[in-house]
Formats: C-alpha cells, structure tokens, sequence
C-alpha cells in the first residue's frame, strides 16, 4: 500500500522538476513590454508559468488529500468546510497575483505590480492560514509521523524563531522598505529567477507575518490586545512605505523609466499611483483586520463570560443544595 501511494507520487514529483527547469523556456519573455490592455488583452493575457502552476497543483493536491483523509479517519468530526473553502480564495488570489494578466503586466506597471504584491501578502497569505494547514496536517498525519516529525518541527528552534511575532513584524517592515528601496526590485524586472525569489520572499513575509493573527497552531499564542497592537504598529509601515513612493519625484527603477512603452501613464505617474495604493489601500486593509480582531476579541470576552456565568450558576447551585442539606439534617 504504501508503495502504491510512493509510485502515484512520483509522476508529479518528476513533473514538478521538469516544469521548473523548463519554465523560463515556455514562459512569457521576462520584463516584454505587454500591449495596450484592452478587453480581449485582459482574457488573453495570462501568464503560463510551469513553475507556478505545478506548484499550485501540488499544494491543492497535497491539502485536498488531507481534507479527504481527516474526512475518511474522523467521519463524526470532518474538517470544517469553512476552512476548505478560505484556503481555496487564497489559492485563487494567488492565482491572480502570478498567473492573470495582472501578472503579465507587472514588469511594465509598476501599479499592477504593487497590486500583485499586496494580493500576496494581504490577502492570499492570511486566507491560507485561515486554511488551517498546520492543523490539517496533524490531524491527517499518523500518530507516528505526528509525534516523532511534524510536532518537533512544529516546537523547534528555527520554527520558533521564524514565528516569534516581534521578529515576524520586523521581517514584514523589513521586507517592505528592502524590496522597494534597494536594487532587490529592478533586479527581479529583469530576471526571472530572482523575480520568483521576490514572489517567495513576499508570500512567505505574509504568511509569518499574519500567523500570530490568524491563530493557526503554532508555537506562539498572543491575546487579542496585542494582536490588535501588533497590526497597529504595522500599519504606518505601509502608511509611510507607501507616501515615500507616491512622494519621490524621479522614477526608481531603471526598468519602468527606459521602458518604451507608448500608452498609459507616464513612468512617474505610474509609480505615484503604485505609491498611493500601497498607502491608501494598505491603510484600509489593517483598518479591516483590526475590525476582524476586534469583533473576535469580543466574541472571545462573550464566551468568558459565559463560562464564568455557568461556573458560578453551578456553585450557586451546589452551595444551595448543601445549605438544604444542612438545613434537612438540623429538623431530623
């Protein structure tokens, strides 16, 4: 049996490597100036990336297969649907972030690779977690591999390290003010490997970044306060990431400003636009993620309190039947 499943595998492992090594071959020429968007353009112009595809269809292969494992091992408690289906909308804004024609357009927009960028890290990074991977996993593991492989990992140094939500902030800003402010960004407008690094370096800020948020298992547990400071503080990051975009007044990238492209907005006009909506739009994003904390911090406060008021209806309850005891034994 476990043989079979090995050889079932091995086809998409073989897959996987070729699509990767033949992918800068069948891809879109990296950083082509891309024609005028029109309507047939915008349903035509996807990207093609063997590299992102297969590794798209691996991990929803991997996590339908949990999903249906946890179903067939635990049929009185199969895994929530809701979660299937957050882990899907985040597989599908990955899709639009590296396959639609946003992605065809981002090495000549800068706009629609700032869009590209957030989609990774503000919106398909937390609808993944809110996936529940980590909790899929160990359920659909055997209690062997769950207790001798994927709990260590889970406690180890590094992944305690990586998730430690001060370091996770600090990675985030980091990554914002590194990625747009260094020659990192017009690097990866021209190479396409280095272009998939910057992909993989922003996804995988997102993810660390919102775990303390989203709570799937983890090493760490914050309360609700400190996650809402913990996006507080984040958010004049993009604020201020933003504003130093919108406000430079020469093109950053060498890439945009020699680019011959004869429609749309000009190079500074284009990157004062990419600017704004990192400001703009980042600002009400955390606005929406403060509210999404807060109404859990309430929901939180609400079942305490209930706890607490059927905690003391019990003790209330006891306390009388043993005065009636009392009170039965002193008429005897």
């Amino acid at each position: 049996m476990v043989r079979s499943r090995r050889n079932n595998f091995l086809p998409l492992v073989v897959a996987l490597a070729a699509g990767a090594a033949l992918s800068p071959g069948i891809a879109l020429a990296h950083g082509d100036i891309q024609a005028r968007p029109a309507f047939t353009t915008l349903l035509t112009a996807w990207e093609t990336d063997p590299f992102v595809i297969l590794g798209l269809i691996a991990t929803c292969w991997l996590y339908w297969s949990g999903v249906r494992r946890v179903d067939r091992l635990h049929p009185a408690s199969p895994f929530p649907r809701r979660h299937v289906i957050y882990f899907g909308l985040g597989i599908a804004a990955l899709v639009l972030a590296l396959l639609s024609p946003l992605a065809a357009y981002d090495t000549t927009l800068f706009s629609a690779h700032m869009i590209q960028h957030m989609l990774l890290m503000f919106v398909a990074a937390p609808l993944l977690l809110e996936g529940r991977p980590m909790t899929l996993a160990l359920r659909a593991a055997n209690p062997r591999l769950r207790k001798e492989t994927l709990i260590p990992i889970l406690h180890s140094r590094v992944v305690r390290s990586l998730t430690f939500p001060p370091l996770a902030w600090v990675f985030f800003a980091v990554t914002m003010w590194a990625s747009h402010f260094t020659g990192v960004f017009n690097y990866s407008l021209e190479h396409v490997w280095s272009h998939r690094a910057e992909h993989i370096w922003y996804i995988t800020a997102g993810l660390l970044f919102w775990w303390p948020i989203v709570g799937d298992i983890g090493p760490w547990r914050i309360s609700h306060p400190a996650k809402a400071i913990y996006l507080f503080l984040a958010m004049p990051q993009m604020a201020f990431v933003g504003n130093a975009i919108y406000s430079t007044k020469t093109v950053l990238y060498d890439h945009y400003a020699s680019l011959p492209r004869n429609w749309g907005p000009t190079p500074l006009y284009d990157q004062e636009l990419a600017g704004a909506m990192m400001w703009i739009v980042g600002d009400l994003l955390f606005l929406g993620a403060l509210c999404f904390v807060a109404y859990g911090w309430v929901k939180h406060e609400e079942r305490s309190t209930k706890r607490t008021d059927r905690q003391l209806a019990r003790e209330r309850a006891a306390a009388a039947a043993g005065a009636d005891g009392q009170g039965a034994l002193s008429g005897s």
